[in-house]
Order: structure tokens, then sequence, then C-alpha cells
């Protein structure tokens, strides 16, 4: 059961506060963005290292997606991730993606019996959270198969690729870790003027211990990849930063990232200027977080034509007539071709 307070403030209202959720065993912490009548539920997952108000930075509160969101018309769902703040007890053999996604699932599933989710759930995911983001859009994937449901609309995920950048610290043993400050805030954070100036300054807001279960995949990640991406039958949007740390970055592989989303509908690429890996950080933020949710509206509109067809169909079905080789046809949502830097 979710704890966000009795009543959901107006539209646009810019009201966030913590909210925890039931997941079975355990409980999940975040923030919450809510609003009445909502188009939908947008739920961010962080990287590693952070909690939930890596989307709610103070830095610049313009930059913010819950308030970015709810004057939209979306409920914004932050969520510590499994093994993170209220849940950072968790046994380090339950703090891998599979895991988390099981338990993020029962938290969701909680949130959704118990409030108004609009259309459903879109995920908007960074690195670590990407990674949990698609392991949970599999998983929906096969629950849909056995008609328990899944109520997920789409997947933007940012921060994660199929290469990792050669010679990146972190990665590669060989690599010493940064010497110098200045050294430093190239490696984890890039130049100084991506940033809002009051950001490190606030990093004890967002930042925490990472959880060990999931550092322990970072090498598993890229042979995994592949596999899950294939099973995921909702559209998709990639995001990766101009000047990302992490991954190999560019619009070649971009291209080979989007190419692993085989059963996706709809498969949508960027490169965002002026970012680097921590977008949601950044100066960067505000056009990322309206593109996000841009996305998310296309994927509302795509999820009501379906609906809408499937109505029509059964309409239509039961008001054929007997006649022998006469068969009503529904008109079929409309397909999407794979876009570019949307």
């Amino acid at each position: 059961m979710a704890e966000p307070g009795p009543q959901a403030p107006a539209r646009g209202s810019d009201d966030v506060r913590p909210v925890l959720l039931d997941a079975g065993r355990h409980r999940l912490s975040g923030l919450l963005a809510q609003v009445a009548q909502p188009r939908g539920t947008i739920v961010a997952l962080h990287g590693g290292g952070m909690n939930a108000h890596y989307f709610h930075g103070g830095a610049a509160p313009e930059l913010s997606l819950l308030t970015i969101g709810a004057a939209a018309g979306w409920n914004v769902l932050a969520l510590d991730r499994p093994g993170y703040r209220a849940s950072a007890a968790l046994a380090e053999a339950d703090q891998n993606f599979v895991a988390q996604a099981r338990i993020a699932r029962a938290g969701l599933a909680g949130f959704a019996a118990t409030q108004d989710v609009g259309a459903g759930f879109v995920l908007v995911a960074h690195s670590n959270g990407f990674k949990l983001a698609i392991h949970l859009a599999a998983q929906a994937a096969d629950a849909a198969r056995a008609d328990r449901g899944g109520q997920l609309l789409g997947l933007e995920g940012s921060g994660v690729g199929r290469h990792y950048q050669p010679r990146r610290f972190g990665i590669h043993p060989d690599v010493p870790p940064p010497a110098t400050l200045a050294q430093a805030m190239e490696v984890f954070w890039g130049a100084p003027e991506l940033f809002p100036a009051d950001t490190l300054r606030g990093r004890r807001t967002f930042l925490e211990p990472s959880a060990k279960g999931e550092t322990a995949e970072i090498h598993t990640w890229p042979p995994s990849f592949p596999a899950l991406a294939s099973r995921i039958q909702v559209p998709v949007r990639i995001t990766m930063a101009e000047y990302e740390q992490w991954w190999i970055a560019d619009e070649a592989e971009l291209a080979g990232i989007g190419g692993l989303f085989t059963a996706a509908p709809v498969v949508e690429t960027c490169l965002l200027a002026d970012a680097s890996h921590n977008i949601s950080l950044g100066w960067a933020a505000r056009p990322y977080h309206l593109a996000a949710l841009a996305f998310a509206e296309r994927c509302r509109l795509r999820a009501l034509l379906a609906a809408g067809a499937d109505s029509t169909s059964e309409t239509a079905g039961a008001s054929a007539p007997d006649t022998p080789g006469e068969a009503a046809v529904a008109p079929q949502p409309r397909q999407r071709g794979r876009l570019s830097g949307v």
C-alpha cells in the first residue's frame, strides 16, 4: 500500500512529498508529485550511488522532472530503487536487477491498486536504473503473455549502452583512480559549466552508497543486454549524453542499441547536446525531461488508439452478420517508424 497522502493536489501543483510503497516483504521509499485525474504516471528510476532526488535536484528547481511532469498533468513517482534508502538493508542476493525488478513490480502494483495512475506507467530511467527498467519491461511482457496485465506504456532510458568507454575507471582494473579534484570532476561529472553552480554543494541530498549486488553485474551487463532488449514489447526511447563518460555514445552506437529492441513497436534515439552522464542534474535536464514527457504523451496516445481499435473490433464482432465467408475487419492502430533525434 502506498502512503502518498489522502488527496492528490490540483493539476500543476509543485507539491513533492515523500512516499513509502509496500512491496511484499519490503518497502520502497521515494518522492511523489501527484495530480488529480492524471494523464498517466511516470516512474523515475535513478542510477547507482544516487537516490530519488536525482530527478528533483534543488540547485535549479525548474529542472525537476517531478515539477515539470506534474505541471503537465502527470503523476511522477521517483523511487529509491531496491537496495537504497528505505530498503538499504536488502540482502545483497536481492540487489541484482532480476530481484530488484520483482520487488519494484510489487511496489508499483500496490501503488496502482490504491492510487489513480491514469492511462498507465511510463518508465524514465537512468544508468543502473535503466538496467532495472529494462528488466521491468521484459518482465511486463512476460506477464502480459500470461494474461496478468502489465500496465506499462513505454520506456525512456539514458546512460546505458553496449560498450564501455575504453580505459574507463571503475570498469578496467588497471586504470588508476583520479588523483586530483579536477580529474575526479571530469571522470564522474564532466565539465563544470554543464551543471548549476550549487549542484555539487547539495550532493548529500542525492548521493547514496551504491548497492553492492548491482555493482557485481557491471561486467555481465553487455552480454545480457541483447536478449533482454529483444523481449520488450512497448515503445522505447534511448537517450545518450553528448559527453557521456561511461559508455561509447555516438549516432552509430545509438543505432546499434536501438536495433536490439526487435519486438518494440517504436524505437526512438537521441544524442542529447550539452549533457554528460548525469543528465537530470545538469542544465540539459529541462530539455531532456520535456522530451521524455513528450515521449510519454506519444505512448499514452498509442495505448488509447490501440484500446479504441480493440473496442471497435469487439463491437464489430458482436454485430457481424452470420453470412458464411463474411468477417468484420477492425481498424488497426497505425504503426510508426523508427525515429532518431526526437
